[in-house]
C-alpha cells in the first residue's frame, strides 16, 4: 500500500512508518519542520517527506495515518476527506498493524521506554517499536524477519489497548495524561487493568500501589527482596549498574540508578517467559547502551560532563537527580547543576510543590520558559515557587565549544564550563543543550 503519515517527524508515528518500509509498504509523510528523524525516513526508508503540510502531499495514497497533535483542519487531513482516503488516527492504525504480530508490550509512567530497549537488547532476534532512540541499533526501530515485536505501549491516549499484547510489562501506574482522561482516575486506572488483562503473560512491578492490589495471573517483582547487591561503578567514564536478580544470578547494565536495576529485572522476567535462556539474557543485556535523552551523556570531558535527560515528571526528574548525585560523586565532580524546561502548563500546575521538591540537592537551577505542547498560557509563578534555590531565569540555553551558556534578555547571565551540568524536559531544550539551534 501507499501510506501517508501527517507529523512523520515524531518519535511514535515514525516508528511505525519505519515498521510498515520493512513489511514493503510505500510510505511518505509530512511534518512541521525538517529533523533528524525526517532525513533518516528519506536516506534509509524511501519516504518522501512534505515540510510543512501541503494538501497535495496526499494525492494518491491509500491510507493516511495521523499523529495525536493534528487537527480536522490541517490542509492533508482535509483533503484526504474529500479524496475518501481512509483516515486512521495513531491509535486506530495500531490494530492493523500489530493485530497479526507476537507484541511483547512494555507499558508504565515511568520507565517504559528504558525497559523496552533493554528488552529488544536481550531478544535480539526481534522487531522493535521503541518511543525513543536506542543507542544500540541507533534508531527508534529494529527490523527483523519474524513476527515477534518489541513495543513500548502508551497510556497517554489509550493507545495501548490496541497493541494486542501477548506478553504486558508494566513498570509502575501514577495518573498523568489526565486531560485525555477526563480527570476520571476510575477511568485512568481500569485503563491499566484492560491493558493487563489482554495479555497471555503478564510481568508487574509488585511493589507498585495500584499493580500489588490488582487480582490476576501475574509474575510479580518485589524489588526491595528480590533485587539485591546494587553496586554503581563506571565503566570508561560511562555509568553501569551492577546487581544481584532473584536465584538468577549477577548482571551489569547500562545506566544508573535503582530504577535502572528494576527496569532491567523486569525485563529479564519478561525476557524468561518468552523462551530465552538466563545466559543469553544475561550477554545480551551487555548490547543495552542506554536511549537518547535519558542520562545521555552528551560532552564527557574529565572536568566537564553533560546530559541532557527527558525528564518531565517530577517523579522521573526525582530518581535521576538521585543517580546524577551518585555519578557527580563517583567522578569527583563538586557542583551538579541542573536547567530545566517545564513541559505543559497543565503538567507543572498539577504537579508544581512536587516539582519545587523534585530539585532537592542541585546547587543551582535554571528554568526556562514552559514548553506549551500547544496549550494555552497559564501565568505561572515559577520564580516564587523556586525561591528557595540558587535560581536563573532564562530565556535560552546554548552549548558552544563545550561551554553552556545561561541567555536572558540576549545576555549571557551564567556560563558552566566545570563539573556536572543536566538538562531536563520533553520540549526543544534537547536541541538547546545539544548546539543545534
Amino acid at each position: 500500500m501507499k501510506i501517508h503519515f501527517i507529523g512523520i517527524g515524531g518519535i511514535g508515528l515514525s516508528a511505525l512508518a519505519k515498521l510498515l518500509a520493512n513489511d514493503g509498504h510505500q510510505i511518505s509523510g509530512s511534518d512541521i519542520r525538517q529533523s533528524d528523524i525526517t532525513d533518516d525516513l528519506a536516506l534509509n526508508f524511501g519516504a518522501k517527506i512534505t515540510i510543512p503540510h501541503h494538501a497535495d502531499a496526499v494525492e494518491g495514497v491509500d491510507r493516511v495515518i495521523y499523529s495525536a497533535a493534528v487537527r480536522p483542519n490541517n490542509p492533508e487531513y482535509q483533503r484526504a476527506k474529500e479524496l475518501g482516503i481512509e483516515l486512521l488516527s495513531r491509535k486506530e492504525s495500531l490494530k492493523t498493524i500489530l493485530g497479526d504480530k507476537i507484541v511483547y508490550a512494555v507499558g508504565g509512567a515511568h520507565g517504559k521506554s528504558t525497559t523496552s530497549a533493554m528488552l529488544a537488547s536481550i531478544i535480539p532476534n526481534s522487531n522493535a517499536l521503541i518511543g525513543a532512540i536506542s543507542k544500540e541499533f541507533g534508531s527508534n526501530v529494529r527490523h527483523a524477519d519474524n513476527n515477534r515485536v518489541v513495543f513500548e505501549a502508551d497510556e497517554s491516549d489509550e493507545s495501548f489497548l490496541n497493541s494486542n499484547p501477548y506478553l504486558a510489562i508494566v513498570t509502575n501506574v501514577e495518573p498523568e495524561h489526565m486531560e485525555y482522561y477526563e480527570y476520571d482516575e476510575e477511568r485512568f486506572y481500569n485503563a491499566y487493568k484492560n491493558f493487563l488483562n489482554l495479555a497471555k503473560v503478564r510481568v508487574i512491578n509488585g511493589e507498585d500501589g495500584f499493580l500489588s492490589s490488582l487480582d490476576i495471573d501475574a509474575i510479580r517483582l518485589y524489588p526491595s527482596k528480590d533485587i539485591t547487591n546494587i553496586e554503581f561503578v563506571l565503566v570508561n567514564g560511562e555509568p553501569y549498574t551492577k546487581f544481584t536478580l532473584k536465584e538468577f544470578g549477577d548482571f551489569e547494565v547500562f545506566g544508573f540508578g535503582n530504577h535502572i536495576a528494576l527496569d532491567a529485572s523486569l525485563a529479564i522476567l519478561g525476557a524468561l517467559e518468552m523462551g530465552e535462556t538466563i545466559e543469553n539474557i544475561r550477554d545480551n543485556l551487555i548490547n543495552y547502551k542506554g536511549i537518547k535523552k535519558r542520562f545521555d551523556i552528551i560532552q564527557n570531558y574529565e572536568d566537564c560532563v553533560v546530559i541532557d535527560d527527558y525528564g518531565h515528571h517530577p517523579t522521573e526528574i526525582k530518581v535521576t537527580i538521585e543517580s546524577l548525585q551518585a555519578y557527580k560523586k563517583l567522578r569527583g565532580f563538586k557542583k551538579l547543576n541542573v536547567i530545566w524546561q517545564p513541559h505543559k502548563y497543565s503538567r507543572t500546575l498539577d504537579n508544581l510543590q512536587a516539582f519545587v521538591e523534585c530539585f532537592e540537592g542541585v546547587d543551582e537551577l535554571t528554568i526556562l520558559p514552559i514548553w506549551s505542547a500547544g496549550e494555552l498560557k497559564v501565568d505561572i509563578d515559577l520564580k516564587g515557587a523556586f525561591s528557595r534555590y540558587k535560581l536563573h531565569m532564562a530565556d535560552k540555553i546554548r552549548r558552544k565549544d563545550g561551554v553552556v551558556q545561561i541567555i536572558q534578555d540576549n545576555n549571557i547571565i551564567q556560563e558552566y564550563h566545570q563539573d556536572l551540568i543536566t538538562a531536563f524536559g520533553a520540549g526543544d531544550i534537547t536541541y538547546q543543550i545539544r548546539g543545534e539551534i
